[in-house]
């Protein structure tokens, strides 16, 4: 813990103190300039304006991905804890596939099967329904890196939820069903409210872990075409590296990330603390 505290605080200090400088990759730290606030008035003043469509699309990424994957998620644990079947340890072992494989694998994956012309998803929807998609195009791009990390995390989400399910006690089951209450009643008076500090936990494991989407997003995209897919993460990316290495800005980029992240956490865990 001492040294994940050192090395946190080092970065982190030297993040801030890079902000406020007009640094560019292979300066030499003499050559660089003082310049305070500069590098954060320019982001929020829209001097740059890729700057907000980025916090735009990343806040809808994390608000779609998480919502959609933790509902998908309690549904498909709910089936799997309401009935018993020979082969549930081999679906339970097959959900981990995804899990298993890093994001950027994945992608190199999808991106072939999302693949205009010779991908086997647009061979499936010509034979079904004649349609051919240009799933990285600009108006899709979004929304195929969504399904890729929904169909990546839901599994994740599937096995926080059916553990806690499994460890449910019986007896308010058992009460409930004494006194007539329907399906429907045991999961949103019972179920759910017994299951509401691990639920806080997974949105708050799923909301960060989309909020800094980078991997998946630049195997497919390289957050294009044009910006259409620039996460914050590729807009440092892209500042840092393809922009003349903008170090400076780049940093207060990455400290305005770090920021929303430290804000939508405290407000997850102060609201599962309440639940406690």
């Amino acid at each position: 813990m001492v040294t994940m505290a050192f090395l946190s605080i080092v970065s982190t200090v030297f993040l801030v103190l890079i902000s406020l400088t007009n640094y560019q990759l292979g300066w030499k730290f003499g050559r660089a300039k003082f310049v305070g606030i500069k590098n954060f008035v320019r982001l929020f003043s829209g001097a740059d304006p890729d700057f907000w469509h980025s916090v735009w699309i990343s806040l809808l990424f994390m608000v779609l991905a998480t919502c959609i994957e933790l509902i998908l998620g309690f549904l498909i644990a709910m089936l799997l804890n309401s009935s018993e079947f020979k082969l549930k340890p081999l679906v339970i072992g097959i959900m981990i596939i995804p899990l298993a494989m890093t994001p950027s694998i994945a992608a190199q994956m999808w991106k072939l099967m999302l693949n205009a012309e010779y991908g086997v998803i647009n061979e499936i929807t010509q034979k079904l329904f004649n349609l051919k998609i240009i799933w990285l195009s600009k108006d899709m791009a979004f929304w195929s890196i969504l399904i890729v990390d929904i169909w990546q995390f839901t599994p994740f989400v599937t096995l926080i939820i059916y553990a806690g399910l499994r460890s449910m006690p019986v007896d308010p089951y058992e009460s409930a069903e004494m006194d007539g209450a329907n399906k429907l009643q045991i999961l949103f008076f019972i179920t759910i409210p017994m299951m509401r500090k691990l639920i806080y936990l997974t949105i708050l494991l799923r909301a960060i872990d989309a909020l800094k989407l980078f991997d998946t997003a630049f195997v497919l995209t390289q957050g294009g075409p044009g910006n259409a897919t620039e996460f914050l993460s590729l807009h440092i990316f892209r500042l840092a590296n393809a922009q003349n290495g903008l170090i400076g800005r780049a940093a207060a980029t990455a400290l305005v990330l770090l920021a929303i992240v430290t804000i939508i956490s405290n407000l997850l865990i102060r609201q599962q603390r309440k639940e406690v």
